[in-house]
């Protein structure tokens, strides 16, 4: 088992998973430049996103998207690309929450 905080020299090649059931342990989300922000005015609730995220990091309710788990989102930015109404967007990790 690959140990929490662990450096790049002591993690499987690729950051890669090894053992089964252990990703949640793994806080990713530090790793971001850049962070998804949604207006949820604009979001029509397409769930594309969800569908698209390969971290699946946005939170879904009642089959709408509240939000993102930002523990494990690592700001790809797929979810704003996927986004047909462009209700979200991508901000710098620096700029202040809401």
């Amino acid at each position: 088992m690959v140990k929490l905080n662990a450096g790049w020299r002591e993690i499987p090649i690729g950051g890669k998973i090894v053992d089964a059931g252990n990703a949640r342990e793994y806080e990713t989300g530090s790793w971001r430049a850049m962070r998804p922000v949604v207006d949820q005015e604009e979001c029509i609730n397409c769930l594309q996103c969800w569908v698209f995220c390969p971290e699946s990091s946005i939170d879904v309710k009642d089959e709408e998207m509240v939000g993102f788990h930002l523990r494990f989102c690592k700001g790809c930015g797929i979810c704003a690309a996927i986004c047909p109404v462009e209700a979200i967007t991508m901000v710098p990790e620096s700029e202040p929450t809401e």
